[in-house]
């Protein structure tokens, strides 16, 4: 309750959606109706999602399903350095 309490009382745009409830969602019942709460939670608040371990397209699917705003993990891509990120921005600005 003191993590939902934390939710309303701090003043943040994303809430970031612990790997470990992710990580089975498509098997684990539990886990699936905690990222349905915490999403629709967040969302009732104006704030936007993003889910950690998103490890497999079954994965994505659930959370796309539940309209959650992003996600990261290997299904998505891999890791890059954040120099090339930085690059790749540089190099569409200038276009």
């Amino acid at each position: 309750m003191s993590s939902f309490t934390y939710l309303k009382n701090l003043d943040v745009d994303y809430v970031k959606i612990d790997g470990s409830f992710v990580r089975n969602i498509v098997h684990d019942p539990i886990d699936h109706a905690t990222v349905t709460a915490i999403n629709n939670i967040a969302h009732s608040m104006g704030k936007q999602t993003v889910a950690e371990f998103v490890v497999d397209n079954a994965t994505a699917e659930v959370l796309r399903e539940l309209k959650v705003d992003f996600g990261q993990g290997f299904a998505l891509d891999k890791p890059k350095p954040l120099a090339h990120r930085v690059q790749w921005r540089v190099k569409l600005a200038s276009a």
